[in-house]
């Protein structure tokens, strides 16, 4: 794919989808704690969305900062327009304007925290032998 077809690919996901996440990894396996945040956020709100990974291409980053001048992700759009990144979300999240804005109920549980690293034994390999 070309640039300009990423774009346009991006600038068509935005406008048909009423609820568009820009994300590292998926809903069901984030990439980073900002984007399991965001997708937290509207998976607490019980809302459909569309979600698209970043990661498999760095054009697809690059082109959809250059489109919505947000230079960080994730990018959350709701109805074409720029809603913004995960600290914004999870701001509007907590204060009921999120749902407002997506004209669902507030959520009773609140948006779930950052993932923390999974404790477990880690290989060495024996050298002292």
């Amino acid at each position: 794919m070309t640039n300009e077809e990423i774009r346009a690919f991006l600038e068509n996901a935005i406008q048909e989808n009423k609820v568009m996440l820009f994300m590292k990894g998926t809903p069901n396996q984030p990439a980073c704690g900002f984007s399991a945040r965001a997708s937290g956020c509207l998976n607490a709100l019980g809302v459909q969305y569309a979600a698209l990974d970043i990661l498999p291409d760095q054009r697809i980053r690059e082109e959809l900062s250059g489109l919505s001048g947000w230079p960080t992700i994730p990018q959350l759009f709701v109805d074409g327009e720029l809603v913004g990144g995960s600290d914004i979300v999870l701001e509007m999240f907590e204060s009921g304007e999120l749902a407002q804005l997506l004209g669902v109920e507030q959520a009773e549980a609140p948006a779930p925290e950052e993932p923390q690293p999974q404790k477990g034994p880690i290989g060495l390999e024996n050298r002292l032998g």
